[in-house]
């Protein structure tokens, strides 16, 4: 398979918490020398694609905004496009407001003046969090999750609430399911993805999530390769329904998998 773009998860890829991963810079580097197109690709939707590079920036690691698309990133444009008319109401963190707002969605503080619930990930969501997201939903609003992430990983080993416990419950309380839940691996970020790269077919996606990374992949018809350095084990990669092309140890292994001429 010819390859000549690369889509690079963050969390559990480049970097787990606040430490960047053993030799992820000294990879990325390397595809940048061998003059892959990359984009930054991440389920975490509580910073803009400029708070991603200071991030990256942080770690040594250089990228532009147009190299980055998140979670947050996929759910502003979204709305901006479909609910361009209607009140938001928003549960999620400042990165994401932000986000809302730079992209000229109308955001309400009142849910019952909602015609649209968003429910992402947020240090403080509380019980007037939940009450709110409840009475939020009547028959007419729309309900829409920035993404589908349980937990993430932290550089501490253990896993952390993420977007996905909180969509979960907010529609538990309110008996609902969410109408579309909107990063990876939805076909919405399948098709924004194509935006920025127009050739889904000659790229590969490496990350470390089955149930994102891997799955958003085959669903793009992208090759598949799983990272062992976040949340998944040789044993998840064997139980799973979803089977990546290849494993490796980590971003560092990359390179040597993709040859000079960008094939795999």
């Amino acid at each position: 398979m010819d390859i000549d773009a690369v889509v690079v998860d963050l969390d559990g890829t480049v970097y787990l918490g606040d430490e960047l991963l053993a030799g992820a810079r000294e990879a990325i580097e390397t595809l940048r020398e061998r003059g892959y197109d990359l984009l930054f690709v991440t389920n975490n939707p509580t910073r803009s694609p400029a708070g991603y590079v200071d991030r990256l920036a942080d770690l040594g690691v250089e990228a532009t905004a147009s190299e980055i698309l998140s979670a947050g990133t996929v759910t502003a444009e979204f709305l901006a496009d479909r609910h361009a008319a209607d009140a938001v109401f928003a549960i999620g963190s400042d990165g994401l407001f932000t986000q809302l707002d730079d992209a000229g969605v109308t955001t309400t503080a009142d849910p019952q003046r909602a015609d649209v619930l968003v429910t992402s990930h947020c240090y403080q969501f509380d019980y007037e969090d939940l009450t709110h997201g409840l009475w939020a939903l009547d028959d007419e609003t729309a309900f829409y999750g920035t993404d589908r992430d349980l937990t993430y990983p932290d550089d501490d080993g253990r896993e952390y609430p993420g977007s996905g416990a909180i969509t979960r419950a907010v529609a538990g309380v309110a008996e609902r399911e969410p109408d579309r839940v909107l990063g990876k691996p939805s076909g919405v970020m399948v098709e924004l993805i194509a935006d920025r790269l127009a050739r889904p077919e000659r790229c590969c996606i490496v990350g470390d999530s089955l149930d994102t990374d891997i799955a958003l992949g085959e669903r793009a018809g992208m090759a598949t390769v799983l990272v062992l350095s976040g949340r998944t084990d040789h044993v998840a990669v064997e139980d799973a329904p979803v089977a990546p092309d290849y494993v490796l140890d980590g971003l560092a292994d990359l390179p040597a998998l993709l040859d000079d001429r960008g094939t795999v």
